[in-house]
């Protein structure tokens, strides 16, 4: 099946014409896959999807996931998770979901309820991208670290996860950053400074114009972004209400290199060094 594909700009994300997603066959289904490995985050405008067929969507990707601490949409869809701006539910910072889990989402379906008269778009930024423009010798340090990502942001700093700084997507082997500003806390093979100082380059080189999309929505359009190579950031420039339903997709372990190094023994650090890993 061929799909009616526009990008959106050259680094990541396309519109599709001419799907219905409820109504979706298995070759339908298999051409969107493609399409999203090529382009990382697909936009589908005018679906409104009824709660099922946005259950049902999401279930074809994989398992979905019960967000242990988001507003669902009802008890019959335990899935569905509702980000409303006016309760708070504002996601302003730029970010990959949920990565404090040890099996974080493969993607998530955003289903686009109420959308303010102006603002309110959704930018996404290419993670594969980010990596392939490092200098080579920083992709090479990248490689051979791990960084421990927490759910501190929640409430729950003890939910804790150590994946790679670099990702291999297990679909087409390319290479992709994996830290986030928001719960990437610490690199474990550095000493709290430089993993403040190396992170704190990693975040802003990853987000730079060229490698994001910006998109604006409309109601009843369906987004779905493959969360294993991308960082994603709600922009609070609207005055009304926004509302959204998301399923997302539960899936594999980060896999990457080996680590290079082990762990800086906690026995080197000053108490000050101490104090800043737990603070994060």
């Amino acid at each position: 099946m061929a799909l009616d594909l526009r990008p959106v700009t050259g680094a990541l994300g396309a519109e599709v014409h001419g799907v219905r997603l409820g109504e979706l066959d298995d070759d339908g289904f298999a051409a969107v896959r493609t399409a999203l490995a090529e382009h990382l985050v697909l936009f589908f405008p005018d679906q409104h999807l009824t709660h099922d067929e946005h259950a049902d969507f999401g279930a074809r990707w994989g398992e979905v996931e019960i967000h242990p601490f988001l507003e669902k949409v009802d008890d019959d869809h335990p899935g569905i998770v509702v980000l409303d701006s006016e309760a708070g539910g504002k996601a302003d910072v730029w970010h990959t979901d949920v990565t404090f889990r040890p099996d974080p989402p493969i993607c998530s379906i955003l289903h686009m309820k109420v959308c303010p008269p102006v603002g309110g778009d959704t930018m996404w930024a290419n993670m594969q991208r980010a990596y392939d423009e490092l200098s080579p010798p920083i992709r090479e340090l990248c490689d051979g670290l791990t960084a421990i990502h927490s759910a501190a942001g929640f409430g729950q700093p003890g939910v804790t996860a150590e994946h790679p700084v670099v990702r291999v997507h297990p679909e087409t082997g390319r290479r992709a950053l994996y830290v986030n500003r928001t719960f990437t806390r610490r690199i474990p093979q550095l000493r709290p400074a430089e993993s403040r100082a190396f992170l704190a380059y990693l975040h802003e080189h990853a987000v730079q114009p060229q490698f994001t999309c910006r998109y604006r929505w409309s109601e009843g359009t369906v987004g779905i972004w493959d969360n294993r190579v991308t960082q994603h950031y709600a922009v609070d420039d609207y005055v009304g209400r926004r509302r959204i339903e998301r399923v997302t997709v539960l899936g594999d372990r980060p896999e990457g290199d080996d680590p290079r190094w082990d762990h800086f023994p906690d026995a080197r650090f000053t108490q000050a060094e101490r104090t800043a890993m737990v603070l994060g």
